[in-house]
């Protein structure tokens, strides 16, 4: 099974080869523009010559039966439309692309490709999100703060605060029926947005604050008097009466840790089986992510 990684930054090197690199059966192939990346890469990896490629038409010229797309998000439309016209099936790091209209196209080439599409939504696979699925979810509370990065609204909002997105709507026990946005905007810049979604008998807050001392995820789900909340993708801690703490295993890889591996795994399965994947569920996060910037971008004229 050849498979290409494309794109060679932190996460394709920190999270994905160390999985893609030890999987049996597949052939990896590298691309990147820059030559001495490749070289140090691809040597960490023990490839030949043949699967190290500096230009996207050699790697498309391996007959490649999968790709992981880890570029940087604007261009994504042009890499993923050559990927999808080849017939490749695809898997994206999240943003599509950082315009609706990019990500609605792209969606929409690869249902008339009759091609997979997957957007790396890594935790909807993360353990402990899991686990909150199967908790009372009357109150959702996620927080993803950083220290001293407040950022363009557009690209906080597509590059980070999408994963807040996607995991209030992963978790929500029902149809979201109402959506609220409010956001801190200076001089152009987003300091802190906060999402609500509810519905009938939920409530679901997705906060980030890029000003916030603290570089932090927590993630809480409550009901019927008993609370599960995970620290950091890490650390679960379950509160009904005495709280019970449960944490990572010493040993566990961080990318099985954020779902990032069972991810990786999922999509390469469904390519040996032939299941042609839908982004069609991804992009409706992307189209709340829109709803959150034209929000955000009209809090931020009218100040």
């Amino acid at each position: 099974m050849k498979v290409g990684c494309i794109g060679l930054g932190d996460i394709a090197r920190k999270a994905y080869l160390p999985v893609l690199g030890v999987q049996p059966g597949v052939e990896l192939h590298l691309h990147t523009r820059t030559p001495a990346t490749l070289t140090r890469v691809a040597d960490g990896l023990h490839l030949p010559p043949g699967q190290r490629h500096t230009t996207l038409d050699s790697l498309l010229a391996q007959d490649l039966d999968a790709a992981f797309v880890h570029a940087p998000t604007d261009v994504h439309p042009e890499i993923v439309t050559r990927l999808l016209d080849a017939g490749v099936p695809t898997y994206v790091d999240k943003p599509l692309a950082y315009e609706l209209a990019d990500s609605e196209r792209l969606v929409a080439l690869a249902e008339q490709r009759d091609v997979s599409l997957a957007v790396g939504f890594n935790r909807r696979h993360a353990p402990g999100y899991v686990q909150c699925a199967d908790h009372p979810r009357e109150l959702i509370l996620m927080q993803k703060n950083r220290i001293g990065l407040p950022e363009e609204p557009r690209t906080m909002i597509l590059d980070d605060f999408i994963h807040v997105v996607d995991t209030l709507r992963f978790l929500v026990p029902g149809p979201v029926d109402d959506v609220t946005v409010r956001a801190r905007v200076e001089g152009g810049l987003l300091h802190h947005v906060v999402l609500q979604l509810a519905g009938d008998g939920f409530t679901a807050l997705g906060v980030m604050n890029r000003l916030s001392g603290s570089a932090e995820e927590i993630l809480e789900v409550s009901g019927q008097d008993t609370k599960r909340q995970v620290l950091n993708l890490a650390e679960m801690i379950d509160h009904k009466g005495q709280p019970t703490v449960r944490r990572r295993g010493d040993w566990v890889p961080v990318a099985r840790q954020r779902g990032i591996e069972q991810a990786a795994l999922a999509f390469l399965d469904a390519v040996r089986a032939g299941k042609v994947l839908s982004a069609r569920d991804a992009l409706v996060t992307h189209e709340l992510c829109e709803r959150v910037v034209h929000a955000v971008q009209g809090r931020s004229a009218a100040s």
